[in-house]
């Protein structure tokens, strides 16, 4: 998917070397499945900064919506904040799926392929302060694409 590509390619500009992947359901994947199942329970959800958003990617998935904390700040790579930056004029992020990361496919965009204004995905404003509000907007917007890091990797050697 193209989607994660460009969070992988983004990373590596910003001198990150964990696996990124894009925030959306595709045909090929729930969200709820992008991050490794020995990783989904102990290790928290932070922005880029180390702020704690979620205290584990499955407590995203517990039906909620996605709660989190709108004075947590969400940050691009290059370390801007997107619920403030005006390059983000529209505060909706695409996902895709369902409040449980269960992909929804007559609402993801023809699995992102498609920015025909008659073709629909699944989206969430981020002012509601959920990452999984069950909204649906024509595919022609240019929302937002968060970006996961979905493997974890530590350094054995403490550096």
């Amino acid at each position: 998917m193209r989607a994660d590509f460009l969070c992988f390619q983004q990373a590596q500009l910003a001198g990150l070397t964990s696996t990124y992947r894009a925030f959306v359901s595709s045909h090929l994947q729930d969200l709820v499945t992008v991050v490794r199942k020995t990783d989904r329970y102990h290790l928290p959800i932070v922005n880029l900064k180390g702020e704690t958003l979620f205290n584990n990617w499955e407590s995203i998935f517990d039906g909620n919506g996605g709660q989190f904390n709108i004075h947590v700040p969400i940050y691009s790579f290059n370390g801007r904040n997107v619920m403030t930056d005006p390059s983000w004029p529209q505060k909706v992020i695409w996902h895709g799926s369902t409040a449980r990361g269960i992909r929804l496919v007559s609402n993801y965009c023809e699995a992102w392929r498609t920015a025909e204004m008659g073709a629909v995905g699944q989206a969430s404003p981020l002012k509601t302060g959920k990452l999984l509000d069950q909204k649906v907007y024509s595919c022609s917007n240019q929302f937002i694409v968060l970006c996961i890091e979905n493997s974890f990797v530590s350094d054995a050697q403490g550096k």
